[in-house]
């Protein structure tokens, strides 16, 4: 499979499995930027596959423990496994000089969902944090290295906790960190702001109500 058909197969299926982060993605010019931070996209749905199709908790960390595992190869500069995903996010690794950081701790986060899932808001918050501030943090850092890291991690807390409204006390911490994160993003460069656009991608409504909230977002500035 050439290089374009394998982005093209991944972006196909973000774009099916992901349609939020994937219409938040159609607002980067650049079309490697895109085509990494579909990479990443793509890592993170395996991440949260794992802990699902596993039919017990220590078939799921041996599925995280696989991809921690990938990284290790990204990072050392070794071959990386067969896997279309592996092998676009390592691509993406080395073309942005990522750092491991943001990309381990959504695995680590993943590990709460093996357990159970978040129980507690404590829980909830850790779960956003690796998982949601992991992905916007990788994510402004492949648009714009520059990129300052509160606006990312904020607005990372408050669309994970977006997705356990169920535990209580999310529901606040979600709005809290919104608040938060609505004045950090000011910070964002041009570049860097299609990040943070899942959040607002992230509230109910049909894909034209979306794409206009992401079109009034990316033309101000404001989540």
């Amino acid at each position: 499979m050439t290089e374009e058909a394998a982005d093209s197969d991944l972006e196909s299926q973000v774009r099916r499995l992901d349609p939020d982060r994937w219409l938040a993605s159609r607002f980067v010019a650049d079309q490697q930027a895109r085509a990494d931070l579909i990479a990443l996209y793509a890592y993170d749905h395996e991440l949260g596959r794992a802990p699902r199709v596993a039919s017990n908790p220590l078939v799921g960390e041996i599925r995280l423990t696989w991809w921690r595992e990938a990284l290790d190869e990204a990072f050392d500069g070794r071959p990386v496994r067969k896997h279309p995903t592996a092998v676009a996010i390592a691509d993406a690794i080395r073309r942005r000089s990522l750092p491991r950081a943001p990309l381990e701790a959504m695995i680590d986060a993943r590990l709460i969902e093996v357990d159970g899932g978040p129980s507690t808001v404590e829980q909830a918050i850790a779960w956003a944090d690796g998982v949601g501030g992991g992905a916007m943090r990788a994510a402004a850092l492949i648009l714009d290295p520059a990129a300052p890291e509160a606006a990312t991690m904020l607005a990372g807390r408050a669309w994970g906790l977006g997705r356990y409204p169920q535990v209580a006390g999310a529901v606040d911490a979600a709005r809290a960190a919104r608040v938060e994160a609505r004045r950090a993003v000011k910070g964002l460069s041009v570049a860097a702001f299609p990040a943070v656009l899942p959040l607002v991608a992230q509230a109910p409504g049909s894909d034209l109500a979306k794409r206009l909230r992401l079109t009034w977002a990316s033309a101000t500035g404001r989540v």
